[in-house]
């Protein structure tokens, strides 16, 4: 399998915070970095409303797209692969914004991991996971750009299993599944066993050597850094725990 970004450390999406400044921050110790998430049509953008009256952090620019672009260019000169998070109930603001990835070399990752009940009622975020087929529509919409495509997802989810997930938006078109493993880290395994031909980004309490390892373990092929994206020191432990267990697996 091709690496989707090296080193294998990805930055995931922070609602409200993950710009282009905070990725250019963190490519000191990272190989990609996940904007976002970014709100793109008017259900989610109302949903996204509603959450910052609540005191949730959110980017609501005038228009979306050309947000999307401008930060993108923002980073061309980056020595990081942006991506960017995204959350739509309609198709068309999916496939505007992965041209505009595809012609930035960018990833353009679908949120079905958000479980604010907002953007669940507008149709997104963690209710794609109960809805394989709407979920699929998105994935092939992004993935007919000829753009990379991601998808974040979350473990824990009543009645979701994660390995049909990740089986079903592999036939549709995605590259890569990036896992909110929550305390199911061995979910992992299970997915990167159903679906291989997925570049697989484990996520959740990635701070150290002994996390870093566990996941790679378990058939991750990369690992992200959450809210700790901010914080040197972790990119820093993190960056040299992957290499070093990448090191030893071509080593061995």
């Amino acid at each position: 399998m091709t690496p989707l970004f090296e080193p294998r450390v990805a930055l995931a999406s922070l609602s409200g915070e993950a710009d282009a400044e905070w990725a250019r921050a963190g490519s000191d110790h990272a190989g990609a970095a996940f904007l976002g998430g970014v709100a793109l049509d008017g259900a989610t953008r109302a949903a996204a409303r509603e959450m910052v009256d609540r005191d949730r952090e959110e980017f609501l620019p005038a228009d979306p797209i050309a947000f999307v672009e401008a930060q993108l260019d923002a980073l061309a000169d980056a020595p990081i692969r942006p991506g960017v998070n995204v959350r739509s109930a309609t198709l068309g603001p999916i496939r505007e914004v992965a041209r505009a990835c595809a012609d930035r070399g960018a990833i353009v990752e679908i949120n079905a991991h958000c479980r604010q009940a907002e953007m669940c009622e507008a149709g997104c975020g963690e209710s794609l996971l109960r809805d394989a087929d709407r979920l699929c529509e998105q994935v092939a919409a992004a993935a007919d750009a000829d753009a990379p495509v991601s998808v974040k997802v979350r473990a824990e989810v009543d009645g979701v299993a994660l390995p049909a997930v990740a089986r079903a938006v592999a036939d549709a078109g995605a590259d890569a599944i990036h896992v909110d493993a929550m305390d199911s880290e061995a979910v992992v395994a299970d997915v990167a066993a159903a679906a291989p031909a997925l570049f697989l980004i484990a996520n959740n309490e990635v701070r150290d050597r002994r996390s870093v390892r566990e996941y790679l373990d378990y058939g991750a092929d990369a690992v992200s850094v959450g809210r700790p994206s901010t914080d040197a020191r972790v990119r820093r432990r993190v960056r040299r725990a992957v290499d070093e267990w990448f090191a030893e697996a071509v080593g061995g």
